[in-house]
């Protein structure tokens, strides 16, 4: 065989078994490309999976606590000041920076007679959530309930400095109505009727506006 062929055919040869070489070499590279990618999308639906997962739970948990502290605030409105701490409780347990319990208890202990432990609570809502409106309202409805009205007034005007709230115009006009101050009592039991006119039922009923019965304003005012 010719010297220059025989050179040429081992020059083929050689690059003949380079080029598979590189063929089976780059399939083997691209088949761990593929592998590592196809574990990378694994892993990536399995975070995701967990991060649903993760979330279902948490919102699931916030639901139970939110419906517990609704059977709370419902055993309050019974009546059932009891109940409504003992549920309360529970709720502080499972979640100790749940400031609507808090707030639940505070008011509901107040109402039992106990000032101080009642505001501890309320105040701790207040700590977790300052712009709680409802917590705000329920400081200063303590504080009427002990007959503290400059302290109660402030803290209605602090209620609706974040929410504009029937019952804390109401509860600013009743206070009026007990120191006999027509005008005051007829603007912000105006703001309350304007919210919701049924509360023209409470006031009728309501003792706080005796020393302003005698007024015909105010009589017309809560009339039918």
């Amino acid at each position: 065989m010719d010297k220059k062929l025989r050179n040429k055919l081992i020059i083929f040869g050689i690059l003949s078994c380079v080029g598979i070489f590189i063929i089976i070499y780059t399939g083997y590279e691209n088949k761990n490309k593929l592998k590592k990618v196809q574990e990378s999308q694994q892993e990536i639906i399995k975070e995701k999976q967990e991060e649903n997962a993760k979330i279902e739970a948490e919102n699931k948990n916030i639901e139970e606590l939110e419906s517990k502290n609704q059977t709370a605030l419902s055993k309050f409105y019974e009546g059932k000041y009891i109940e409504a701490i003992e549920q309360s409780d529970e709720i502080i347990a499972l979640d100790p920076e749940n400031y609507k319990a808090y707030n639940t208890k505070g008011i509901a202990i107040s109402y039992k007679g106990d000032f101080e432990g009642g505001m501890e609570n309320i105040d701790k809502s207040l700590e977790i959530k300052p712009d709680f409106g409802y917590a705000r309202f329920n400081k200063a409805l303590a504080y009427e309930l002990f007959g503290k009205y400059d302290e109660s007034l402030k803290w209605y005007d602090k209620a609706l400095e974040v929410e504009d709230y029937v019952w804390s115009y109401y509860g600013k006009a009743s206070i009026y109505g007990r120191y006999g101050d027509l005008e005051n009592t007829l603007k912000y039991m105006k703001k309350a009727i304007e919210i919701d006119p049924k509360v023209k039922e409470a006031a009728r009923e309501e003792s706080d506006f005796n020393n302003v019965r005698k007024y015909k304003e105010f009589n017309e005012l809560i009339s039918k």
